[in-house]
């Protein structure tokens, strides 16, 4: 499935991220890209926003995950901007986090996309000052009836 959504602002961008945070669960995965600045991290926020995390929420440029367990469920929260590929990610156990008991959201996860599971949702964000077009790609096979219709509702516009 795919969608094409326009955030005209830090806050539109955000509050996606909040609605989607009702629809995930243990062993989801938001696989998000775009250039520097685009929106990765702000999206990641109002996603933990949604999730009830309190702590700030801030890219993990040089510890490549922040762990966020605040909130309903735990966030792992990746930046593989840094790493020269899968390889670095697989060497340092950081796949393990799949397999854990949250949601794990990866910016520029373009570095290990061979490493993403089935399930994920990818998000691609474009764009320059408070405009952000974004593409949602994901596989409706892997998410039940109920679920591929809040993704919908989520996304749809």
């Amino acid at each position: 499935m795919e969608y094409k959504i326009v955030s005209r602002s830090e806050e539109e961008t955000k509050d996606l991220g909040r609605k989607l945070s009702g629809i995930l669960k243990a062993g989801s995965v938001v696989a998000l890209d775009g250039d520097l600045g685009a929106g990765k991290t702000v999206f990641t926020k109002g996603l933990c926003e949604g999730i009830g995390v309190t702590s700030r929420v801030a890219s993990p440029t040089f510890t490549i995950v922040n762990e966020y367990l605040g909130g309903s469920i735990p966030v792992y929260h990746f930046d593989t901007y840094r790493l020269e590929g899968a390889d670095d990610f697989l060497d340092s156990g950081l796949d393990e986090y799949f397999y854990q008991d949250g949601i794990c959201v990866i910016e520029w996860s373009s570095v290990i996309e061979e490493l993403l599971p089935p399930n994920s949702i990818r998000i691609f964000i474009r764009g320059v000052g408070s405009e952000r077009d974004l593409t949602v790609v994901y596989d409706e096979n892997e998410y039940d009836e109920e679920t591929n219709g809040k993704l919908k509702e989520v996304f749809q516009r």
